[in-house]
């Protein structure tokens, strides 16, 4: 019998009616012949209504109390749909991560899954029930409920489709596929039929928030196709599949936007060997995410000016580490920019195709807009703007490659 994991944000189950309508999509699955696994997020809002509750007590909450707080959003979601699901007369049971032997590291708020135990889930598959599990938690070897970041049910269905062979990990949000950009922000932006792990991999990694960028390493890594598609309709989206012949023929598949980054300076560094190293080395032990990363040697070799960027959300804690770092190392300072985003141009045609990043700077050049920072690699370009620009950035850069015309994903 075929095993099918669907997943549900957190727009998909706002309401009571929406959650019966879930349950419905999951119960046509199970009367098709198949055996279902259920992975879903917190209703609506929930976990920014948690977050908001937590920093109005703290205004810098411990990370393992918030994970405690945090995980009862997706644990009302899996009661409240094994209870839609057993109202319309099929059996189904709710399980927590810990429930299910989800295990992790022990790096809370953002924690890494070690091992999945497939043991009671295959016992409740053979029992006929359709099994709901909460995403985004899991637990460590010591026992402490963890988190696995900001949008990881993703990352969790991903991964219950690989240890558990799924013929598909069918992804339910309130789009109905990938688009070549936000079409919040990009009116013209066209849904992408289908595209490559690598070329989605790469969109998320660049801030596109339709998928989570782990949940597409596990798809990759264990072959499992990956279908985003709309909880409100039956039409088909977009399927993530292994790369195919002709995808390259396309230079720009997609752009993307990355809000809410704060560029990080170290100003007069040493530059001796080891110091990058040791800098580096200190802010991974914090567990804060690097993004891009810029050099500049002066004053004859003898010193550097670092840059790194990374969320605006932990500048507080990446400049308390720098801080304590420059009076270790005798870096001259450090200056924290919390108004910029990052834009970027995605695809795998780029690896055959020359003039790309001519196209996308002098689209950003007739707009007027500065760009502040360029990373590349075989597949994106990137440039950081000032925020405020962002949204103009990423729509003039869908505008220069002519994405509305393009039959994305052909």
């Amino acid at each position: 019998m075929a095993l099918l994991v669907q997943k549900f944000g957190g727009t998909s189950l706002a309401n009571a009616e929406k959650i019966h309508r879930a349950a419905r999509r999951a119960i046509r699955a199970k009367l098709e012949g198949r055996k279902l696994v259920l992975v879903v997020s917190a209703m609506g809002h929930a976990t920014d209504e948690l977050i908001t509750l937590a920093k109005a007590i703290s205004s810098d909450p411990p990370k393992r109390e918030l994970d405690m707080l945090l995980t009862t959003g997706e644990q009302v979601s899996i009661a409240l749909m094994a209870m839609a699901i057993d109202a319309a007369g099929h059996e189904a049971i709710s399980l927590t991560g810990a429930q299910l032997g989800l295990v992790t590291d022990s790096s809370h708020t953002r924690a890494r899954i070690q091992t999945i135990s497939r043991e009671r889930i295959d016992r409740e598959l053979a029992n006929g029930k359709i099994v709901i599990i909460a995403g985004f938690q899991g637990i460590d070897p010591g026992g402490e409920i963890t988190t696995l970041g900001r949008g990881a049910s993703d990352t969790t269905a991903a991964a219950l489709a690989a240890v558990l062979g799924a013929d598909v990990c069918e992804i339910y949000t309130d789009v109905d596929g990938v688009y070549t950009a936000d079409p919040r922000i990009v009116p013209k932006a066209r849904k992408i039929e289908e595209i490559s792990y690598d070329m989605m991999l790469e969109m998320a990694a660049a801030g596109a928030g339709v998928m989570h960028s782990r949940a597409i390493e596990f798809a990759k890594k264990f072959g499992v196709p990956l279908h985003v598609r709309s909880s409100m309709t039956d039409s088909k989206g977009t399927m993530i599949v292994a790369e195919t012949a002709g995808m390259e023929a396309i230079a720009v598949q997609g752009v993307a936007l990355k809000e809410d980054l704060a560029m990080v300076s170290l100003i007069a560094v040493p530059n001796k060997p080891g110091v990058a190293a040791r800098i580096f080395a200190e802010v991974a032990r914090h567990n804060i995410i690097v993004d891009d990363i810029v050099q500049n040697i002066y004053d004859g070799g003898s010193h550097a000016n670092l840059s790194f960027s990374t969320s605006a959300g932990e500048a507080r804690e990446t400049r308390h580490v720098c801080e304590r770092l420059a009076t270790t190392l005798g870096i001259g300072g450090v200056e924290i920019d919390e108004g910029v985003s990052k834009v970027s141009a995605v695809g795998i045609g780029m690896r055959t195709h020359t003039g790309v990043a001519a196209a996308m700077f002098e689209a950003l050049s007739h707009a007027e807009i500065n760009i502040e920072n360029i990373s590349t690699s075989e597949i994106v370009i990137s440039c950081i703007v000032r925020r405020e620009d962002g949204p103009r950035a990423l729509r003039c850069i869908h505008d220069a490659f002519k994405l509305d015309e393009v039959a994305a994903g052909k």
